[in-house]
């Protein structure tokens, strides 16, 4: 017999016709996200962001370790140290670090090393992945950290458009920083920096395309 206490999975079942119509509209939902570099000043109540991040909270994780942490961010002078230091690592990027073809690659963004969005959106979500756990003077392992993190920051995104904000997955590398100026563990490493809030008034985006079903999906029946 196991020691370990299961209970019962409480399955809500749809007919196949409201499956596939939950499936179509969720799809036109996400299918509408596009990562936002212009933000409006408006506030968001802190306790939307909670819930959004509670939302992430539930994704599946290596051996049920949750290696995650997800740091919300709105006080001012925090937002303006993480711009700072993170338009000095983007200044190298842009001026030698990274090569040609990764520019030519950005050019479409018409982005740069400046990073005003890192301040005017009200909230900064930096999401840490978590190596291991302390627990006393010992060390437990996690297992399958970045991909655990990865489906709870894309569960993170859904959950932010679900509630009608935008976001946008910001990467200034290196990020070692957000440790630093967030004073977290040396078991926490900086995954993701996301700027959330309501868009800009007239922001535009990309004329971008996303790849057909023909080229992302492949079905063997």
């Amino acid at each position: 017999m196991s020691d370990f206490r299961f209970i019962p999975y409480r399955h809500k079942a749809y007919s196949e016709e409201e499956m596939l119509s939950r499936a179509k509209e969720f799809y036109a939902l996400l299918n509408a996200r596009r990562s936002i570099r212009e933000f409006s000043d408006k506030p968001v109540p802190a306790a939307i962001i909670e819930n959004i991040i509670m939302t992430a909270s539930t994704a599946p994780s290596g051996a049920h370790r949750q290696p995650w942490t997800f740091c919300a961010v709105a006080d001012a002078a925090l937002k303006r140290e993480i711009r700072k230091a993170a338009e000095a690592e983007e200044y190298e990027n842009y001026h030698g670090r990274m090569p040609k073809e990764w520019l030519d690659a950005l050019a479409p963004f018409c982005t740069d090393w400046k990073k005003p969005f890192l301040e005017t959106a009200p909230w900064l979500i930096v999401v840490f992945r978590r190596i291991y756990e302390i627990k006393g003077n010992t060390k437990a392992n996690n297992y399958y950290v970045n991909e655990s993190v990865g489906i709870a920051t894309g569960m993170l995104l859904a959950a932010i458009h679900y509630a009608g904000l935008v976001a946008l997955t910001h990467t200034p590398s290196p990020m070692q920083f957000l440790g630093r100026i967030l004073n977290r563990s040396e078991n926490e490493k900086p995954f993701l920096l996301i700027p959330v809030g309501y868009p800009a008034d007239g922001v535009k985006v990309p004329d971008l395309k996303r790849k057909s079903k023909e080229e992302v999906l492949v079905i063997y029946s």
